[in-house]
């Protein structure tokens, strides 16, 4: 842990240079402009693996962070396993509740030479994006820029999400959540946590924690269509290839590689919390998908306003408020 921290130490005198190029990047008001969903591209050649940008999104998201009570109900039925990540916040080499970016690493073969290729593995923000959009609870949306979060405070911890995903990102903390007041033993057990890019940040005028504190200018973001043009521009001029553009509908995490993403995903390890890297169709294309989207809609709006009512009210009531 102590050389992760020496090596920040020694980057980050680079990281803030380039902080202000990479926020030359995002136009003024990205957060706010009306129908433009925003993408980050990705340059997989330039990633060193540093992990100043894993470092940088765990202190920016530190007060998201699940605080679980202990010890946690029992679930009847047991289907429901307990997923305790409490006591191991610093795992840094997959995503958890705790760590919602990490470097992924792959050794591939390129003109007959070894290539010790790098990349930072996050949620893709998909433009289409089932986890929103088959959340029973509502405890999912998506923001006008593109961004998907998943709303903590009404979270049940159901995980639709990560099932539905095709990288499978999100990840559950148990003994935390809305569930503990509702029904502690047979809700979902806990809340679902994954990147939500900053959102807060972008809405402010700023960039994410990971690009700001990125020393090699890895990640650039910007409006969709105008990252694609980049990533294709990049792809053309280094005969790299595109991932993200068309996987599960188009995503908002663009990555552009020098080696085919086949051969990636062949050499990174893959697994819980280890995303791969194959194609993927469009899961929200699916006539089954779409008929159950358009069920759960109102219900799960319903749910999450009554969620939202509920947290209200409590809260109310803890600071002596009387209406």
């Amino acid at each position: 842990m102590q050389t992760k921290i020496s090596r920040r130490s020694f980057l980050k005198g680079g990281a803030l240079a380039a902080c202000s190029l990479a926020a030359s990047n995002v136009p003024a008001a990205a957060g706010a402009e009306k129908g433009k969903q925003l993408a980050t591209l990705i340059d997989i050649s330039k990633c060193i693996g540093c992990e100043a940008c894993v470092e940088a999104c765990a202190e920016e998201n530190a007060e998201k962070f699940p605080d679980p009570k202990k010890p946690f109900p029992k679930m009847y039925p047991k289907r429901v396993p307990v997923a305790d990540w409490s006591d191991k916040q610093d795992v840094t080499d997959r995503l958890t509740p705790y760590n919602w970016l990490f470097i992924q690493y792959a050794t591939v073969e390129k003109n007959g030479k070894q290539l010790e290729l790098s990349m930072p593995r996050r949620c893709m923000h998909c433009i289409n994006p089932p986890c929103v959009k088959l959340c029973p609870w509502g405890a999912a949306r998506q923001l006008e820029n593109g961004i998907s979060k998943i709303d903590s405070s009404i979270c049940l911890g159901g995980s639709k999400c990560k099932a539905v995903c095709p990288w499978k990102i999100p990840e559950r903390q148990t003994g935390v959540g809305i569930y503990l007041d509702l029904l502690p033993s047979l809700a979902g057990n806990g809340v679902m946590y994954k990147c939500d890019r900053c959102y807060n940040r972008i809405a402010d005028g700023e960039i994410p924690a990971c690009i700001e504190a990125c020393p090699e200018d890895v990640q650039t973001i910007g409006p969709r269509d105008e990252i694609i043009k980049q990533a294709h521009t990049l792809a053309k001029e280094t005969n790299g290839y595109i991932y993200g553009e068309n996987e599960n509908g188009g995503t908002n995490t663009i990555y552009v590689s020098p080696v085919p993403f086949e051969d990636l995903n062949k050499s990174i390890e893959k697994g819980k919390g280890k995303p791969h890297f194959n194609k993927v169709k469009d899961v929200m294309s699916d006539a089954n998908n779409l008929g159950m989207a358009v069920l759960i809609a109102p219900f799960a709006g319903a749910a999450a306003a009554a969620g939202k009512f509920y947290k209200f009210s409590n809260s109310k009531q803890g600071d002596g408020s009387d209406e």
